[in-house]
C-alpha cells in the first residue's frame, strides 16, 4: 500500500507545497542554517463539526508521501526556471543541486490512526533537519487534515446510524479524483461500510457497493420492464431504486420482480429511496415488504443525509436499515476544513542546546506549546482512560499534575498511562508497521464508541511543561491568560 501515492501520480509529489516552502529552505541554505536540528508538531486547535472528539487518519499516505520524498530531474529542471522580481533565476545552482542530492533523514513520530485525539495534541512530530522538516509541511497538512476530517465526520455518522449499515457515495460530488479517494478511505476509516467508489475499493481494499441508478429505469418502456431486465442482468445484486416515477407504486414493481426472481433461486436484497419524505416512504415500503414477505429485504435510502438527517428519520420511526451518504459526508459539507496547523517548538544549532520555540499570538488558542512533545494518555483500573496530558520529552520526569487547559490541576499520579506517539521513521528509514485498513477501522469504532461519552474529557499540560511554557511568555513580555 505503500506505492498508493505511485500508482495515482507517477512520480514524485516532492513538489506538492506552496512556494514559501521552498522559499524559506533556500533561506536557510544560504544561511547554513538548514542542517540545524528542529522539531515541528501538526496539531488542530479546535474539534470539528463542535464535537467532542476528532478520529486521525491520514498517516498511511504520509508514510507514502514520505518513501517517495525526493527531488527528480524534472522537479529541479522546473524549480530552475522560476525567476525572481528581477527576472533572475529565484534559485541558484548549488541550492538546486543540494536538493538532488537530499536524502529524507528526519525521525517521525504520530498518532496511530483510528486513535481520538483532542486539540493541541500533537499528531505528528517532525524532527530532523530543518530543511526537511520545513518543507513536508504543506504536503502533511493536506493529507492529515482532510482524512482527519473525514473520518471524523464518518464517526458521527456512524454513530447516528446507531449500528445500521452505512454506505459512502460521494465521489461524484468530492474535490476532484484525490479528494474523492481520500474522502472513500476515510470515511471507511471513521466507520462506514462500504463505497461506491470501485478505484478506492483496488487501492485501498474497501468493499464496494451499488446497483442501478434513475437512467437505466428511464432506459425501458416501463419501471417494471426496467426491474425484470437489471434482475435478468445481476440476480445476485438487486436493490431495486424506487422513486423514479412514483414511489409507492415503484415498491410495488419492485416486488412483483422479487417474486419472479425468487422462483429462479435468488433474493431480492433491498429497495432504495432517494426523494421524498424518507420517513413516510420507508415505512410504506417496509409494510409493503413485509406483507409480500419480503422481512429480510431493505430499505435503502439517500438524499443529502448526515448525521443530524439521520438522526431526525429515526427519531420520526423511519424504517430504513442501510444509508447511502454522498456530498455531506465526503466533501464535509457542514465544516470544509480541519483547520490544522504546523509549528516549530524547538531549533538547536550544531553543538549547541535545544531552544524552545513558541508562536505567540493574542489569541490564546493560538499560542503553540514549545519542546519535543508526546501526548501521555491515562487509564484507570479498568483500563478506561482518564485524562490526557501533553508533555515535553526534554524534561525527564515522572508525570504526576496535569494542568488542564481550563488551568485547574489534576492529579493523575496514581494511574497508568501510555505515549500516544509511536515512532514511524527513524533517520528517514520507515521502522512502523503499518496495520490494514479493516484493523484501523476496528480501532476507530472502538475509540469513538468509548470517547463518544466523555463529553468532559480532560486534556491540558503536564505541569512542568505548563511551568516552562508560563517562564518563557514571561521571558517574552506575554503572560499566559485564560
Amino acid at each position: 500500500m505503500n506505492s498508493t501515492l505511485k500508482k495515482l501520480y507517477k512520480h514524485s509529489l516532492t513538489l506538492l507545497t506552496d512556494l514559501y516552502q521552498l522559499t524559506m529552505a533556500y533561506g536557510y541554505w544560504k544561511n547554513r542554517m538548514h542542517e540545524h536540528e528542529a522539531v515541528f508538531h501538526l496539531f488542530f486547535r479546535k474539534h470539528p463539526f463542535e464535537g467532542h472528539y476528532t478520529v486521525a487518519a491520514g498517516l498511511e499516505m504520509v508514510v507514502a508521501y514520505l518513501q517517495g520524498l525526493r527531488f527528480e530531474v524534472d522537479d529541479i529542471q522546473y524549480l530552475g526556471s522560476l525567476k525572481g522580481a528581477d527576472d533572475q533565476p529565484l534559485f541558484d545552482e548549488g541550492f538546486l543541486n543540494y536538493l538532488q542530492r537530499m536524502t529524507f533523514s528526519c525521525d517521525i513520530e504520530a498518532v496511530p490512526e483510528g486513535t481520538v485525539v483532542f486539540p493541541h495534541e500533537p499528531l505528528i512530530r517532525i524532527k530532523g533537519p530543518l530543511i526537511q522538516a520545513q518543507l513536508i509541511e504543506t504536503a502533511l497538512l493536506t493529507i492529515v487534515n482532510f482524512q482527519t476530517l473525514i473520518a471524523t465526520k464518518a464517526a458521527r455518522i456512524a454513530q447516528a446510524a446507531k449500528g445500521d449499515t452505512v454506505l459512502e457515495f460521494g465521489l461524484r460530488r468530492a474535490q476532484g479524483v484525490d479528494g474523492g479517494l481520500s474522502a472513500s478511505r476515510a470515511a471507511y476509516l471513521g466507520g462506514c461500510h462500504a463505497t461506491s467508489n470501485v478505484l478506492a475499493g483496488k487501492l485501498f481494499d474497501i468493499p464496494v457497493k451499488g446497483t442501478h441508478a434513475h437512467s437505466w429505469v428511464m432506459c425501458h418502456d416501463t419501471e417494471t420492464e426496467a426491474f425484470e431486465a437489471y434482475a435478468n442482468a445481476m440476480p445476485n445484486n438487486c436493490v431495486f431504486l424506487v422513486d423514479t416515477y412514483d414511489t409507492v407504486e415503484g415498491v410495488k414493481n419492485a416486488i412483483k420482480v422479487g417474486k419472479r426472481l425468487r422462483a429462479k433461486g435468488y433474493e431480492m436484497t433491498g429497495i432504495r429511496l432517494d426523494s421524498g419524505d424518507l420517513a413516510d416512504l420507508s415505512i410504506k415500503a417496509r409494510e409493503l415488504l413485509d406483507k409480500a414477505d419480503f422481512e429480510n429485504a431493505h430499505v435503502v435510502a439517500s438524499d443529502s443525509l448526515d448525521e443530524y438527517k439521520i438522526k431526525t428519520l429515526k427519531e420520526k420511526g423511519a424504517k430504513i436499515s442501510i444509508w447511502g451518504v454522498g456530498t455531506r459526508l465526503s466533501t464535509a459539507y457542514d465544516q470544509p476544513a480541519l483547520g490544522g496547523v504546523y509549528k516549530l517548538a524547538a531549533l538547536k544549532a550544531p553543538n549547541q542546546d535545544w531552544q524552545f520555540k513558541m508562536k505567540l499570538s493574542n489569541t490564546l488558542i493560538k499560542i503553540s506549546n514549545p519542546g519535543i512533545l508526546n501526548v501521555k494518555r491515562f487509564f484507570d483500573q479498568q483500563n478506561l482512560p482518564i485524562a490526557d496530558a501533553i508533555t515535553d520529552e526534554t524534561l525527564h520526569i515522572e508525570t504526576t499534575q496535569l494542568k488542564v487547559f481550563n488551568n485547574e490541576a489534576l492529579d493523575v499520579s496514581p494511574y497508568q498511562s501510555r505515549n500516544l506517539l509511536v515512532s514511524i521513521f527513524k533517520n528517514g528509514k520507515l521502522i512502523y508497521d503499518l496495520p490494514d485498513i479493516h484493523t484501523i477501522r476496528n480501532h476507530a469504532i472502538k475509540e469513538v464508541t468509548l470517547f463518544s461519552k466523555l463529553k468532559d474529557y480532560p486534556i491540558g499540560l503536564e505541569e512542568n511543561l505548563h511551568n516552562k511554557k508560563t517562564k518563557l511568555l514571561k521571558a517574552l513580555n506575554k503572560p499566559l491568560k485564560t
